[in-house]
């Protein structure tokens, strides 16, 4: 392990490259590194390991084979997607880390390494202290064709009691060829984000607490109405926030807008590493028309994993005139079809404008073995006749929370089928049929990216 300095006063050594890793082939540990803008986080470990890479600092494992993928996609950098640390067996990274919650990404490039080809990688992943599992019979290859990515990334919140965190790979037993893979690894200490209070479980009496007990998964983290949000923009915990256009489901996307230029953002209700200024200076309302609003759902539509109970987490901050009183928008939130609040009113909350808040929701999510729909929804609340008939949101976390027994994984995804072309369009050539085939080009991960130290 490399500890090229044992203090930093400031974030300025990290470099916003969303698909790079490490630019050296290292471990690093950054210790007792407090942020410029909040003395209450403290960052105590930032480890970013480029598997199966050479260097001075090599990652070493033993029965274990350090392999570079047989092709580079456009989409993917050299760092940490080119090499991997693969085996036939389970094998283990152990990492000392201070006590309390991490951030723990897992990078995954499903190429062809050696003689290990793409589609036959399927193994677990496992966590310890803590016995979670984080995937199970999990296939890179078959979540990148579904996903329609060139490469994928997993974060999890694991709670560390002390000593050390241990990450084992195991190949699924009883698949021919079956092996473990891993590109990159980063763990990131946290703040403890969720606060283990009690949380009304949506269309149920039943509570739920989130504890040191409770491992969690991050699905999806979107800066609403805004631009995505690097991990070096996120100077706290280097979290990536998407673009939430991808998600609003029908045509009805309402509007975006930024903060007035004379509101500033002031965190007096909750901590400054809730969400950066990013997410809560830009939103998206449903617009100026009433009647429109009336008569539709402002709706986003995300797929999970059924058989778990999740944290949607959602950023709320009123950032321009004229709402800076109470009632004047107020509406109702709905998770999965079912009424989480009726009367949200931001100011009522927070107190002012400019001012943020977040509220937490557990919901849970049944049926089937595939992944599921998943519905957020916002509609105007009329029964306090509020002054306008409108709803906001800033910023979305969606979070699926450990089972009993640990357990995180869930199926993996089923990529879409092929399509069947269609005969009338087929186009003729010199008497001979041929079928444009359109490329697709993968995009960088949702919910997490990476971030590089310069030395």
């Amino acid at each position: 392990m490399a500890s090229p300095r044992s203090k930093y006063s400031s974030h300025h050594h990290l470099f916003p490259l969303s698909s790079f890793f490490l630019l050296f082939t290292s471990l690093f540990l950054l210790a007792g590194h407090t942020t410029a803008r909040d003395s209450s986080s403290v960052v105590r470990d930032y480890i970013l390991l480029s598997c199966g890479a050479s260097g001075v600092q090599q990652d070493e494992q033993d029965d274990t084979l350090s392999a570079t993928a047989a092709t580079q996609d456009p989409s993917v950098s050299q760092v940490p997607y080119m090499t991997a640390r693969i085996s036939p067996s389970s094998f283990t990274y152990s990492f000392p880390v201070s006590p309390g919650r991490k951030f723990v990404r897992l990078y995954f490039y499903p190429a062809n390494y050696s003689a290990y080809f793409a589609g036959d990688s399927r193994f677990a992943v496992t966590a310890n202290p803590g016995n979670f599992t984080l995937q199970s019979n999990f296939s890179a290859s078959q979540t990148a064709q579904a996903l329609k990515l060139a490469s994928i990334a997993r974060e999890f919140s694991v709670n560390v009691p002390s000593g050390s965190l241990n990450l084992t790979f195991t190949p699924t037993a009883g698949v021919p060829n079956a092996y473990a893979f891993v590109n990159g690894i980063e763990i990131v200490s946290m703040p403890d984000l969720f606060g283990s209070k009690l949380l009304a479980i949506v269309g149920t009496s039943t509570t739920y607490t989130v504890d040191e007990s409770t491992a969690l998964q991050t699905m999806y983290r979107l800066n609403v109405g805004g631009n995505a949000i690097s991990p070096v923009e996120d100077i706290d915990l280097f979290r990536s926030w998407i673009d939430d256009s991808f998600y609003i489901f029908s045509a009805a996307t309402g509007v975006t807008y930024a903060q007035d230029t004379n509101v500033t953002i002031r965190y007096t209700k909750v901590p400054q590493y809730a969400a950066p200024n990013n997410v809560y200076g830009t939103a998206r309302s449903m617009g100026p028309n009433p009647n429109i609003n009336l008569a539709y759902n402002l709706t986003w539509l995300f797929s999970v994993d059924p058989g778990f109970l999740y944290l949607v987490r959602m950023h709320f901050c009123e950032i321009q005139y004229p709402f800076t009183d109470m009632n004047q928008r107020v509406f109702s939130i709905y998770l999965n079809n079912q009424t989480a609040q009726q009367d949200v009113d931001v100011i009522s909350s927070s107190g002012g404008i400019g001012i943020p808040v977040y509220k937490d929701y557990i919901v849970i999510v049944t049926g089937g073995t595939d992944q599921q729909d998943f519905w957020v929804a916002l509609h105007p609340y009329q029964a306090t006749k509020p002054m306008y008939y409108d709803a906001i949101l800033n910023g979305l976390e969606i979070f699926k929370l450990s089972s009993t027994g640990g357990n995180l994984a869930g199926p993996n995804p089923i990529p879409p089928p092929e399509p069947t072309p269609d005969p009338t369009k087929v186009v003729s050539a010199r008497g001979q049929s041929s079928i444009g085939k359109s490329a697709v080009l993968a995009g960088a991960v949702g919910g997490v990216a990476a971030a590089i130290f310069l030395v």
